[in-house]
C-alpha cells in the first residue's frame, strides 16, 4: 500500500501540502479542515495519535501544529506514522480540539498548551499539566523565550 497515495484519496482536496520522510509521512491542511481530516483519518483506520507538537518558527512568526497518526488495529497503516497538520500566526492562541476524535490528544493538547500558550478550544481541562500556571503563562517552549542562566555550580573563592 503506497500511503501517500492513500491519504491523499483519505483527505481530497483538504490536502494543501506533502512531505515524505523515511518514517513519516507529513500531511498540511488548513486550520479550518483539521477537524474534518482528522475524521476521515480515524474512519480510514488510523486509529490513535503517537504524538501531538508543536513547533515555533520565530523568523516566520509562525506555529506548526503535528498530529502523528497511526493504527493499533491495522498492520498496513502500522508501518508508518502519518503526520496532519496546520501553521498558525503566533499571536493566535486559540485552535480547535481533536480530543472528541481522538481522546488520546488528552495530556499532549495540554501540554502544547503549557508550553506554547495555545488554547485547544473544545478541550475538557486546559489546566497546565506539569508546569505551574504563573510558569505556563511564560510560554517556555517558544523559541522567543529567553531562559535565565544560572551557575549553582560555582566555586567560591
Amino acid at each position: 500500500m503506497d500511503v501517500v497515495d492513500y491519504v491523499k484519496k483519505i483527505l481530497g482536496d483538504m490536502v494543501k501540502n506533502v512531505e515524505v520522510g523515511k518514517d513519516v509521512v507529513q500531511v498540511e491542511v488548513d486550520i479550518s479542515n483539521i477537524r474534518d481530516a482528522a475524521k476521515k483519518m480515524k474512519e480510514a483506520g488510523f486509529d490513535h495519535t503517537k504524538d501531538v507538537t508543536a513547533v515555533h518558527d520565530k523568523k516566520e512568526g509562525k506555529i506548526r501544529i503535528i498530529y502523528h497518526l497511526s493504527s493499533y488495529t491495522n498492520p498496513e497503516l502500522a508501518k508508518t506514522i502519518v503526520g496532519i497538520y496546520y501553521t498558525i500566526p503566533e499571536s493566535q492562541d486559540r485552535v480547535p480540539t481533536l480530543y472528541d476524535i481522538y481522546t488520546s490528544v488528552d495530556f499532549l493538547e495540554r501540554e502544547i498548551y503549557e508550553g506554547f500558550g495555545i488554547y485547544f478550544e473544545g478541550h475538557p481541562d486546559m489546566r497546565p499539566l506539569l508546569l505551574a500556571p504563573t510558569v505556563a503563562e511564560l510560554k517556555p517552549m517558544r523559541r522567543d523565550f529567553i531562559v535565565k542562566e544560572e551557575n549553582i555550580f560555582k566555586v567560591k573563592k
